[in-house]
């Protein structure tokens, strides 16, 4: 009868758990970040609207893993505060700055307590008068939501770990491509881990590795599509892979500002202590060993050089990659001395030489102007160098306008300009051009020209499907892929590739103490 009792009283208890495990309230989540790319060698700025803000329910439209029948949006109570994602440019304002850190943060005080935060940023933002702004965002999170609540970072690769933020996060993770073509699947991962974390109570990793990499490279030389990169990122999967980990991160950080945090960084967590030292000391090396074999990812030369093989080539179409001035590594996009080149060649002045299509410059009052006159009529008007006049003044334009279009996110408004043979894409407010439907919307075929050139440093994936050839120009801009010509005096020292005879640096793990 006792063995009946204690059964019985089993059973009870087994079902208490099941009710238990059933009715256990969801975690609850909050989700907020910011992100840009800011050159501190660009004389632009970045103010708030740059960011397009989203708040509350509107974050999830950023992110399509949280579409309303998504599992994902089941498996908590998500809370987003602010989420705001700039093209990238110039430093940003202190005060756009801080106005957007403050609306975060009263949006996490009114909203709080939290498990967990989803916290997506790029990790390359400079600010006017403030070193390592994302580790200063993270700090001021903290104060805010504690340091119990799990934080699970999601950047960029060309973004910066400083040890404040390495330090503040929790579980960190960034792409493993570039171009970034698993950007989303990043982030979704990050989410993910944060997820299995706190459903499982393990919480917090046990580890943290983290190893600076005195390397500072651009894009251009370190993508994955190429060696070294390819085989360096391809390693980063099955790393965080292993029973132990949680996850694995190599960053290229970001070469376009002067920052002593600006340097490549491996992370590496989980609970095994061995497993995570060691695998972020064997990716660390890989980088490190692969310094010399960097290189960019398509051929080079200066402009005009560039101009010359893509005249005589008789492949279509023929890119050029206007690449000191790339709005989305941080340029300012209103350089004009690339398009002023382009204007003075006796090829392009005739309606019969090689058709080219040049994308883009800024020029709001050629813009109104291009509207006034509408499609077919004759406009005269200066564009360009209103915030970059380093290089080149404005650049005249007298041509037919061939196309007028309203409405776009970043442009608001985009003309084309037709002067001799060339097609002169001239935007309202700065856009890059990556897309085949961002050209064949004004009327243009990138296929069918002989010559496209964009301000872009690698191509991005259309772009690279549809080139017959390709050669990227080393141009003057705030994004001058010549590192060696940037005036750094704030990076730390030596650094490769501007000290290339450096002695190897150690690259042993250093473990991140958690904040509780």
């Amino acid at each position: 009868m006792k063995r009946f009792f204690l059964l019985l009283a089993l059973c009870y208890s087994l079902a208490d758990v099941t009710l238990y495990a059933q009715t256990k309230p969801l975690p609850r989540i909050a989700i907020a970040g910011l992100g840009i790319e800011s050159s501190t060698f660009s004389p632009a700025l970045t103010k708030e609207e740059a960011f397009h803000a989203r708040y509350g329910a509107n974050v999830f439209n950023a992110y399509p893993f949280f579409g309303v029948d998504s599992p994902l949006r089941h498996r908590a109570v998500w809370v987003p505060a602010l989420v705001g994602k700039s093209l990238p440019g110039g430093a940003v304002t202190r005060e756009a700055y801080e106005s957007l850190v403050k609306q975060t943060l009263d949006s996490l005080k009114k909203n709080a307590p939290y498990d967990g935060l989803f916290f997506d940023i790029h990790g390359a933002m400079s600010v006017v008068g403030l070193d390592d702004p994302e580790g200063d965002f993270i700090t001021r999170i903290r104060k805010v939501i504690g340091n119990k609540t799990i934080i699970s970072t999601s950047m960029d690769l060309h973004g910066n770990v400083s040890w404040r933020l390495a330090e503040n996060t929790d579980l960190i993770t960034c792409y493993r491509m570039a171009p970034h073509e698993d950007a989303m699947e990043t982030k979704q991962r990050a989410v993910v881990n944060l997820l299995e974390r706190i459903e499982s109570g393990k919480g917090k990793p046990a580890f943290k590795a983290w190893i600076p990499i005195p390397v500072l490279l651009p894009g251009e030389k370190t993508s994955t599509r190429i060696e070294p990169a390819k085989t360096v990122y391809k390693a980063v999967a099955p790393a965080a892979a292993q029973p132990g980990i949680i996850d694995a991160a190599i960053w290229v950080g970001y070469a376009w500002a002067d920052e002593p945090r600006n340097h490549a960084v491996v992370m590496v967590t989980g609970d095994d202590k061995e497993k995570v030292t060691r695998t972020a000391e064997q990716l660390a090396k890989s980088f490190w060993d692969a310094r010399f074999g960097y290189s960019f990812v398509a051929p080079t030369d200066n402009l005009q050089g560039s101009l010359d093989k893509a005249i005589a080539s008789i492949k279509r179409p023929f890119f050029i990659s206007d690449s000191g001035d790339n709005p989305t590594a941080g340029g300012a996009g209103d350089v004009t001395w690339t398009l002023t080149e382009i204007l003075k060649r006796k090829e392009f002045q005739s309606e019969n030489g090689p058709s080219l299509i040049y994308a883009s410059i800024p020029g709001p009052e050629l813009v109104k102007k291009a509207m006034a006159v509408g499609v077919g009529g004759h406009v005269d008007g200066y564009a360009g160098a209103a915030v970059d006049a380093r290089y080149a003044p404005p650049v005249r334009l007298s041509g037919t306008v061939t196309s007028i279009e309203k409405g776009d996110r970043d442009a608001e408004v985009e003309v084309v300009v037709k002067v001799g043979s060339v097609h002169v894409i001239v935007t309202q407010k700065r856009k890059p051009y990556h897309k085949e439907r961002d050209f064949t919307r004004l009327g243009l075929n990138p296929r069918k020209s002989d010559i496209v050139v964009v301000k872009i440093g690698y191509l991005e994936p259309e772009l690279y499907a549809m080139r017959a050839d390709w050669i990227l120009a080393l141009t003057p801009g705030g994004v001058d892929q010549n590192l060696e010509r940037l005036p750094y005096k704030r990076i730390e020292r030596p650094m490769f590739p501007l000290d290339k005879d450096m002695k190897d640096p150690d690259l042993s793990a250093k473990l991140v103490p958690s904040l509780d």
